[in-house]
C-alpha cells in the first residue's frame, strides 16, 4: 500500500485553548505549525474550552470541552450543583466518542501537569485523566508535548495528575524540574525527554534596527496578571493580590516620574481589571495598554521596547524570544528555571512579595546589562530552536511511525 492509498491520521488537540489564554492558544499554534509542515496529509479537530475561537482563528473543527457551559462558574444553587455533577457524568462518554475518531491526541505544552494557580481537581485535572483513560483503553495514542509540571500538595488533584501521565503514551516537559516533579509523584519518567516551551518554534518579529545618533531612553513594556497565588495560598489571596498591584503600580508610578513610557501588556482575558487598576492609579499619557489577541501581537509589542518586566511565563517567553531583556516577577518555580536557563538568572523577583524599590534597582541593573543579554538571548534562542526541531522528530518517530517510516525513505540516498 503506498502513501496516497493509506487513510490521513486522524489528529486530535485538546486543552484549555480558545479561551482567552495566550500563552495556551500560542502552543496550539505551535504544534498545528509543525502538523501543516511535516503531516499536511492529516485531519486535525480540537477538543477545548473555546471551540469557536479556536475554529475561527486557527480554520480546525472544534468541539466543546465540558457538556456543562458553566463548568468554571462557582455552582451555588441546587440545581447547577446537580448540572455540573450530570456533566461529569456526561463527558466520561463525550470524551471517549471524541477520543474513538482519532489515531493521536496531542496536548500541546501548558501546564496540564501543575496546580500552581487555583485550580480544582473535578476541573481540568479529571478532563485531562478522561482523555488519558479513553485514549488508554481504545488505543488511541495521547501525547503530552513539552508540558510543564509541579509537585502537587492536594491528594485528589494529585491523583488524577498522576494516572493522567502514567496512561499518556508520549510525554516530554518544557523544563527539567517538571520531569522531576512527576518522578517525584510516582510516574516512570526515565524515557521521558526535556524540551523547551513550545512556543520558542513560533516565529518571531523582527525589531527595526535603530539608525542616526543614540535615541533616548525607549519604552517598558510592564505585563500584568490577575494574580492572587496558587492552590496553596487560597486563604491569604486577597492579601497576594493587594501586595502584587500596590508594587506594580509603585513601579510603574516611579518609571512615568523618571520620563520613561509604559505599555501595559496581558496574557489572558481576565488580566484586563488588573489594567483597568494600574491606568486609574497612575493617571499619565506616558501609561498606555495593549489589547493583544496572540503571541505574535505581544511579541510586536516587546520587540520594540527597550526593557520588559513581566509576571506571566508566557509574557517573559515572547519578551525571550524578542531577544529584549527582561525582569520576570517569578510566581512559580517555572519561571525560575526558564530565566536561568535563558540566562537572565539574576532577574528575578518574588510576585508574591512586590518590593517595588527593589524593583527598580533590579530593573536599573538590568538596562545597564541591556546589550550583553540581548547576546546572550540570540545565543540561547538558536539552541531552543534547535532543540524543538529534535522534539519535533521525536515526536513523529512516536505518533507517526509510517509517516516517519516514509520521510527517512525519501532522505536516503
Amino acid at each position: 500500500m503506498t502513501a496516497a492509498d493509506r487513510a490521513p491520521v486522524r489528529v486530535g488537540v485538546f486543552g484549555l485553548l480558545g479561551s482567552g489564554n495566550l500563552g495556551n492558544d500560542g502552543s496550539l499554534e505551535a504544534v498545528l505549525g509543525y502538523l501543516r509542515a511535516e503531516h499536511p496529509e492529516a485531519v486535525v479537530d480540537a477538543l477545548c474550552g473555546g471551540p469557536e475561537a479556536v475554529t475561527t482563528r486557527f480554520g480546525i473543527p472544534a468541539t466543546r470541552l465540558h457538556w456543562y457551559r458553566g463548568e468554571y462558574r462557582t455552582a451555588s444553587r441546587v440545581g447547577a450543583i446537580a448540572a455540573k455533577g450530570l456533566g461529569k457524568l456526561v463527558d466520561v462518554f463525550r470524551t471517549a466518542a471524541w477520543v474513538r475518531r482519532h489515531d493521536v491526541v496531542i496536548v500541546p505544552g501548558m501546564g496540564v501537569l501543575e496546580a500552581t494557580l487555583p485550580l480544582r481537581p473535578w476541573g481540568f485535572p479529571y478532563s485531562l485523566f478522561l482523555l488519558c483513560a479513553s485514549g488508554r483503553l481504545l488505543r488511541t495514542r495521547v501525547a503530552l508535548v513539552s508540558v510543564g509540571a509541579a509537585t502537587i500538595g492536594n491528594r485528589p488533584t494529585r491523583a488524577l495528575v498522576r494516572w493522567s501521565a502514567r496512561l499518556a503514551a508520549y510525554r516530554s516537559y518544557r523544563d527539567a524540574q517538571s520531569r522531576d516533579a512527576m518522578r517525584a509523584m510516582g510516574v516512570d519518567t526515565a524515557r521521558d525527554e526535556v524540551y523547551p516551551d513550545l512556543a520558542f518554534a513560533l516565529p518571531t518579529p523582527r525589531a527595526s534596527a535603530p539608525s542616526g545618533p543614540p535615541a533616548p531612553p525607549g519604552p517598558v513594556c510592564v505585563g500584568v496578571m490577575d494574580f492572587h497565588g496558587g492552590n496553596d495560598d487560597r486563604a491569604r489571596a486577597d492579601e497576594i493580590y493587594r501586595r502584587y498591584l500596590d508594587g506594580t503600580v509603585r513601579f510603574v508610578r516611579a518609571l512615568v516620574e523618571e520620563g520613561r513610557a509604559v505599555r501595559l501588556l496581558t496574557g489572558d482575558e481576565c488580566d484586563a481589571s488588573v489594567v483597568a487598576a494600574i491606568l486609574d492609579a497612575v493617571d499619565s499619557p506616558l501609561v498606555t495598554a495593549a489589547e493583544p489577541s496572540s503571541l505574535a501581537d505581544l511579541m510586536k509589542e516587546m520587540a520594540a521596547a527597550d526593557t520588559v518586566v513581566a509576571i506571566r511565563y508566557h509574557n517573559l517567553i515572547c519578551a525571550l524570544k524578542t531577544g529584549t531583556p527582561v525582569l520576570a516577577l517569578c510566581y512559580a518555580a517555572k519561571s525560575d528555571a526558564l530565566m536561568a536557563e535563558m540566562g537572565l538568572g539574576a532577574f528575578r523577583h518574588p510576585a508574591r512579595e512586590v518590593d517595588a524599590d527593589r524593583l527598580l534597582e533590579q530593573f536599573r541593573a538590568l538596562e545597564k546589562r541591556s546589550a550583553e543579554l540581548r547576546q546572550t538571548l540570540t545565543e540561547r534562542n538558536l539552541a531552543a530552536a534547535r532543540q524543538l526541531e529534535h522534539q519535533f522528530n521525536s515526536l513523529t518517530a512516536a505518533l507517526f511511525p509510517a509517516a516517519d517510516h516514509a520521510h527517512t525513505l525519501r532522505k536516503a540516498p
